[in-house]
């Protein structure tokens, strides 16, 4: 077979490849942006984009429901989420990467094997061991466990990210006076930035996606997420809620989209720095 066709369909087929995937990904997104705006009850429609288009869904939303609330309650939790983990991640991927201590080869495997694990494994010592810290029904007892959860999986990235980064500017800033500390703030951290935008980024996204632990932990209906809320506003009612929900599902999308457009070239940056320098 001639090279240059052998190379035209390698082309097609990747580029068929790429549109199917495309379409797999964004028909559900249109579907349920469409949904939303489809008067009445039912998700279903004959057509991609319904004849008539209506914001009744979200104005339901923010005045016959807690849905601010619930808004507020996960804007908290994932910004202090943020902040924690990503304080914890970094000190710990530093502490590893730059200096030999005892247990040290211990912990990193440790860390790597709690990575193979599902989360809701260890839900039953959780609930245990935040009813005992009175941390039941409290935001702040889901932010702790969401920064703990986190230290595993970004601390091994972040470490692959130091690791690769020159020791001698250390040793320069050392016999200047510097102390560790001095180095870690005035040093890494700048020339850490994508990688920390990363872990930063997805600590933020964490708390608007989970149901779990949010379920498991919260209880009073002024401590809801946005996860519990929506899903309990669907359950028990006959499916007659569906719209309201994708309405709901929408705005949740929003943060995430905003962010992931101002931060994608740190984010594509942080992943591949933070797994090429390990």
């Amino acid at each position: 077979m001639d090279v240059s066709l052998k190379k035209k369909l390698s082309h097609i087929m990747i580029y068929s490849i790429l549109t199917i995937t495309t379409i797999l990904i964004l028909y559900p997104v249109i579907w349920i942006i469409t949904g939303s705006l489809n008067p009445g009850d039912s998700l279903f429609s004959t057509r991609i984009i319904p004849e008539s288009l209506s914001l009744a869904h979200y104005e339901y939303l923010f005045k016959e429901t807690d849905y601010l609330l619930w808004y507020k309650n996960t804007l908290k939790i994932a910004f202090w989420n943020m902040v924690f983990s990503t304080f914890l991640v970094v000190t710990a991927a530093y502490a590893f990467s730059r200096f030999r201590f005892p247990g040290r080869k211990q912990g990193l495997m440790t860390m790597l094997v709690l990575q193979m694990f599902p989360g809701f494994m260890g839900m039953i010592a959780i609930y245990i061991l935040l009813l005992q810290m009175n941390l039941l029904d409290n935001h702040w007892g889901l932010i702790l466990v969401y920064a703990g959860g986190s230290i595993p999986f970004g601390a091994w990235l972040v470490k692959g990210y130091f690791d690769g980064l020159p020791k001698s500017l250390e040793e320069a800033a050392k016999i200047d006076g510097a102390s560790h500390v001095k180095i870690f703030y005035k040093i890494m951290m700048p020339l850490s930035k994508p990688v920390l935008v990363f872990i930063a980024v997805t600590n933020f996204i964490g708390p608007w996606m989970d149901f779990i632990f949010a379920q498991l932990v919260l209880r009073s209906s002024e401590k809801k997420t946005l996860a519990v809320g929506l899903f309990e506003m669907v359950t028990g009612r006959g499916n007659s809620e569906f719209t309201n929900f994708a309405a709901g599902a929408v705005l949740v999308a929003v943060p995430i989209t905003i962010l992931f457009f101002i931060f994608q070239d740190h984010l594509t940056e942080g992943l591949k720095a933070g797994a090429n320098k390990g």
